[in-house]
């Protein structure tokens, strides 16, 4: 059973909040949101793990680049129940805050 979460769009978002605007849980969860200070996240299920990406603020257009991560975690799903948005939701916060910068080449 797959059940979805979705937040006022109304919502406004401040300074160090985190919020979770798109919820979607199941094997294939995934959604997205904001971290408060201007930069947004999505994450999904990929190979047995969670895997959350965080972009860079005012992104050029509705759909973020790979140029546009600034940061991304993963953590295994062993202790993350898929069917609960509480917990996908919990998991998804704890991974933001744990988020490593994402490594740029030089040009």
């Amino acid at each position: 059973m797959v059940w979805t979460m979705t937040l006022s769009t109304g919502r406004d978002v401040t300074d160090r909040d985190f919020a979770v605007e798109d919820l979607t849980t199941g094997v294939h969860a995934s959604g997205f949101g904001q971290v408060g200070d201007g930069r947004s996240f999505s994450f999904h299920i990929e190979r047995q793990s969670l895997v959350v990406e965080i972009y860079r603020p005012r992104l050029r257009g509705p759909v973020p680049q790979s140029e546009d991560v600034v940061a991304v975690a993963t953590r295994k799903l062993t202790d993350i129940d898929l069917s609960d948005e509480r917990s996908v939701s919990a998991a998804v916060r704890d991974a933001v805050a744990e988020a490593q910068p994402v490594p740029r080449s030089g040009r």
